[in-house]
């Protein structure tokens, strides 16, 4: 019979070491003559963890006794100590402070909740007339004789660039250069467009070469007063549109108004879009909403959350649906439940995207509707120029119609977030000739505000 060579291994180590191995017949191992892990043998006691273990496990702490001088003592597990929490520090001028919490109460049904939160909003700040400081206007001139270079200092900006100039008879070309250059680098500072910048300063000096003036007299009110005279006149409308006006007008006529909410992805249309749907609600017009922006997935439940919030009438065909067929369906019931207005939303695009523009373009030719208004961001700078012309440009190469339908209004969004950087107004005003009827302040509904002209030459200036 073959022997196992682990067996002769174990064997040969028991007869160097001099261990006899034995069993008292119980179970338990003997070496010696003494139990394994007895408290002589120096060696971890197998029997009493077994006897432990049949208790339930009661956690004692265990000596290991081993050869070296020092014991190593394994304790049993103790409950973690609790965690220190850090409190704010309050200074001895300052009230306790509360934890903020700004999540909405909710009850029993939430939509209820959701219409307490729009019914206080308040009037909307489009009714408010805003007022215009007049502490950034130029100081009346000064008696002539006194020292312009002191009194330079004191008249700000228009007086330092034209203190060279001050007293000429005549206003040539190259006395304006230098000021003019200066002037299209401010206003593009407040991110007015170059292209626009260049045309306001060739606006000024053909106002100004040529103008006969007194020795001495200093022309800074003047020019201010050209600036502000060639601003006003960009930025006042062409053609004024009254919306409240033509609401009752279309009504009188049977008929629902139709605004087309327009412009580039992520600039805030149906946002703004539920706030011109508050401002009209506050003058007792009844609203509806259409969703038509069936490609961006949870479009439509955005706008259905605000018509919810505002409790309004919205028409919704889910997504992958025709926007012009979903618009025109939309006005059909307007006209059967009697809305006064529908505001349609439709998704975002860019300028150069010609599918999605042509879809545009076709919705616009269905249902002609009658206004027609570009959301765009009040932080574009140049960008502002190309959306602006482009949307324009393809809504006419587009149409089907010989009179194809084009940008009719702007709703600025994010005003509240420039500073004085305002000059995206302008350039928009000024590319495609519509007026801004409406910008948008904030997050709230109340939230929307007319443009103010003399605001905005006043900071352009500043």
């Amino acid at each position: 019979m073959a022997i196992c060579p682990l067996a002769l291994t174990v064997e040969n180590f028991f007869k160097k070491t001099g261990y006899v191995l034995t069993s008292n017949g119980n179970g338990v191992v003997q070496a010696n003559g003494k139990e394994n892990g007895s408290s002589d043998s120096g060696a971890f006691d197998v029997n009493k963890l077994q006897k432990l273990r049949a208790k339930g496990g009661k956690k004692t702490d265990t000596v290991i006794k081993g050869s070296k001088a020092t014991d190593t003592v394994v304790k049993g597990s103790k409950a973690e100590p609790t965690k220190k929490i850090k409190k704010n520090r309050v200074w001895d001028d300052s009230p306790t402070e509360s934890k903020l919490d700004f999540t909405d109460p909710m009850s029993e049904n939430g939509n209820e909740n959701i219409a307490v939160v729009a019914a206080v909003q308040g009037e909307s700040m489009m009714d408010k007339e805003e007022i215009v400081s007049s502490d950034s206007e130029t100081e009346e001139d000064e008696e002539p004789g006194k020292d312009s270079k002191v009194e330079g200092k004191k008249k700000g900006w228009f007086s330092s660039m034209f203190q060279s100039i001050a007293g000429k008879a005549n206003l040539e070309k190259a006395d304006l250069e230098p000021a003019l250059k200066a002037l299209k680098d401010r206003l593009m500072t407040k991110n007015v467009a170059e292209e626009i910048a260049e045309k306001l300063c060739e606006s000024v000096a053909a106002s100004l070469e040529g103008k006969k003036l007194a020795s001495f007299t200093r022309i800074s009110s003047t020019v201010q007063a050209a600036m502000e005279e060639a601003l006003v006149r960009i930025l006042t409308p062409k053609r004024s549109i009254d919306i409240l006006r033509d609401v009752h007008a279309a009504k009188e006529q049977g008929k629902p108004y139709v605004v087309v909410f327009v412009g580039v992805n992520g600039v805030g249309k149906s946002t703004n879009l539920a706030k011109v749907a508050y401002w009209l609600q506050q003058h007792n017009i009844n609203v509806m909403m259409a969703a038509c922006d069936t490609f961006r997935s949870g479009a439509v439940e955005q706008l259905r959350t605000h018509a919810r919030r505002l409790q309004i009438p919205i028409f919704e065909k889910g997504y992958e649906k025709d926007p012009a067929i979903v618009a025109k369906e939309a006005i059909q019931e307007a006209n059967r439940n009697g809305s006064d207005v529908v505001l349609v939303d439709t998704a975002g695009r860019m300028q150069d995207n010609e599918p999605l523009m042509r879809a545009l373009s076709k919705l616009i030719y269905v249902n002609s509707p009658d206004l027609i208004l570009f959301v765009g961001e009040a932080l574009v700078g140049n960008d502002a120029v190309d959306q602006l012309s482009k949307f324009n440009q393809k809504l006419g190469d587009l149409s089907p119609s010989p009179n194809p339908r084009l940008i009719d209004g702007i709703l600025l969004t994010k005003f509240d977030t420039i500073d004085d950087k305002v000059g995206a107004a302008l350039s928009m005003v000024y590319i495609s000739g519509a007026p801004v009827m409406f910008v948008g302040c904030g997050q709230s509904y109340t939230d929307l505000k007319k443009l103010n002209v003399k605001s905005i030459v006043k900071t352009l200036l500043k």
